[in-house]
């Protein structure tokens, strides 16, 4: 899976130390990131490719974590070169990117440049927040608020029935292909019960026997996925939420129709039922 970058080592503990030249810069527009495509993969800019149009890009850079001995950090309100090789790129590729450890770095940085972008001010007494010395949080001087990065946490469900999955494709989405089905937790739920519910709520079926798996960070959502599979508990006739749902369907083993992949949690869950291995 994405996060899967060993031998290197990411590391999230909260060090605001300043950044050098040689550090790593992520900058972030909408959804895009600034980065450079190469032939053997992504790279993005370090601070020496920034500094000579940005001054003060030292002194208003955001600590995000390491990989290795490398420090990457979040900069903002930059001028790039009109010729520049770095280019802004969706956050999407980053599922595809190579090499993982930055594809991870870039998505992560992602997630959290939206929360930073998100609380800059204090949603309680709306005065302007400041960065924490000793964690990763945003203090309101004001009023004593504390924010804490968000990370939601949510199911994927593998709904299995003997030799069969049901796996479907979600409507208004760009994302075409097959997945689980899946949902948020909401306020005052198990998980377990949340698997319950949107079974129940996306093709109207009853399911037992619900059983972890393994989660994922998804940084494309701010979210911790948590995998469950589960049995049938009745009829197998779908009734399909076409609000949330194209389509859902039952497929046997041998006729699934997915390829490995290395991103995501979704995929290696149905490829270890496609295996017999669940």
């Amino acid at each position: 899976m994405i996060q899967d970058i060993q031998p290197h080592q990411f590391d999230n503990q909260y060090r605001p130390c300043p950044p050098d030249a040689q550090s790593y810069a992520l900058y972030y527009e909408g959804q895009s990131t600034l980065l450079k495509k190469r032939k053997d993969g992504i790279d993005f800019p370090r601070f020496r490719d920034l500094e000579r149009l940005n001054e003060e890009i030292y002194e208003e850079a955001v600590y995000l974590f390491t990989i290795d001995e490398e420090r990457f950090y979040l900069v903002q309100n930059i001028s790039r070169e009109r010729l520049s090789e770095f280019t802004m790129e969706n956050k999407e590729s980053f599922r595809y990117a190579e090499p993982q450890y930055l594809a991870f770095a870039g998505i992560t940085g992602y997630q959290l440049n939206n929360w930073y972008r998100n609380r800059k001010f204090c949603g309680r007494c709306g005065h302007k927040m400041r960065h924490d010395e000793k964690e990763r949080m945003m203090r309101c001087d004001h009023c004593g608020n504390m924010e804490f990065p968000k990370i939601c946490p949510a199911v994927i469900i593998g709904v299995t029935d003997g030799d069969k999955i049901l796996m479907s494709k979600y409507a208004g989405r760009a994302y075409k292909k097959y997945a689980l089905l899946a949902g948020f937790t909401e306020i005052g739920e198990t998980i377990e019960e949340t698997v319950q519910r949107e079974v129940m709520e996306e093709v109207g079926l009853k399911v037992k026997n619900i059983r972890y798996y393994k989660s994922q960070p998804w940084s494309f959502s701010d979210t911790i996925l948590m995998g469950f599979y589960c049995d049938l508990d009745g009829e197998e006739e779908i009734t399909l939420d076409r609000e949330e749902l194209a389509l859902a369907e039952w497929f046997q083993r041998d006729e699934i129709p997915v390829e490995p992949s290395r991103d995501s949690l979704t995929n290696e869950m149905i490829i270890k039922f496609k295996n017999g291995e669940v």
